[in-house]
């Protein structure tokens, strides 16, 4: 130590999962067969959704970007998080910690906004479905999704400039496979306590407030939809059954990481895990195995590739 202020930690240490050689080799499969579902499930629903012309609609515009979005949050800390498992010092640079952090917040909170944009289209559909497209036009869809990426952004910069100028003097071992706020913070070289309550705070307060639109927007939804008995209205109810399990499978972990009171208990990494994972590997299991359109439209995907790979 020589008395000044800037920061003498550089890098810090990830603790990562386990010590186990025996569970190392086994979570390397489990997460390497995950990562390249994730991607490949995906990427098949956003490339499915631009070449087939029939699935040109506002819903599936915003599920391809959905599907976007995902393979984005399960690339940011998972190739790392496989790469470190057989590693014995599991290092990142305070650089590469705060643009993990920077960019697991952008486009967390951007699919959260754009689960919200994805309730207001089927609010819409099922409310008011003769003014369907001309209220969800294509710019308006665009527009939506600039709004989101828009808040995602700036909410994740709000967070960063808590934490971008804290002094670290050790230690530096983060008890995590990546780098997230409460843990970051908790290394600082000063009382961290408002400031964790004040990330805490601010985390909390998008994951629930999105949280409780959606329920709210859902449960108007369901009763205007149970006063409908056709077949569309049985439709458009097992289109947002789908959207209520992906909301349900994304904000649960996020809610208890950064609502409950202590942060650092050891289902934290489990949490993380699932959000950063399994949860972009299910929206399109969700997604695909529930829709019939999507379905016919990837068998047609998969039958234009095969002839003419055969031609």
């Amino acid at each position: 130590m020589d008395g000044s202020n800037e920061s003498v930690v550089y890098e810090f240490v990830l603790l990562g999962l386990t010590s186990s050689q025996e569970m190392r080799v086994f979570l390397f499969l489990f997460f390497s067969v995950f990562y390249v579902a994730s991607m490949l499930g995906n990427l098949l629903i956003v490339l499915t959704v631009i070449a087939d012309a029939r699935l040109h609609s506002p819903m599936y515009f915003l599920l391809a970007n959905l599907s976007f979005i995902d393979t984005c949050v399960c690339s940011i800390a998972t190739p790392k998080m496989i790469s470190d498992l057989f590693r014995k010092y599991k290092v990142i640079s305070r650089n590469g910690c705060t643009t993990q952090m920077f960019f697991i917040h952008t486009v967390g909170d951007t699919e959260m906004v754009l689960l919200v944009v994805m309730a207001f289209d089927r609010y819409i559909a099922i409310c008011k479905p003769l003014h369907y497209l001309t209220i969800m036009s294509l710019r308006r869809c665009i527009l939506l999704l600039m709004v989101s990426w828009i808040i995602g952004f700036i909410h994740s910069m709000m967070q960063l400039a808590f934490v971008v100028n804290l002094p670290f003097c050790g230690p530096n071992k983060v008890d995590s496979f990546y780098c997230d706020f409460p843990r970051f913070i908790q290394l600082a070289c000063m009382d961290t306590y408002r400031l964790e309550f004040l990330v805490t705070a601010n985390s909390g307060f998008i994951s629930m407030g999105t949280f409780f639109i959606l329920i709210i927007s859902y449960i108007f939804i369901l009763v205007t939809v149970r006063k409908h008995s056709s077949g569309g209205s049985t439709k458009a109810l097992s289109t947002l059954s789908a959207h209520i399990t992906v909301v349900i499978f994304f904000f649960g972990p996020c809610i208890i990481v950064y609502v409950w009171p202590f942060p650092t208990l050891p289902i934290d990494k489990f949490l993380a895990i699932f959000d950063t994972l399994i949860t972009p590997f299910m929206n399109p299991v969700i997604y695909t195995f529930r829709n019939k359109e999507m379905k016919v439209a990837m068998r047609k995907l998969f039958s234009n590739i095969s002839s003419r790979k055969l031609s």
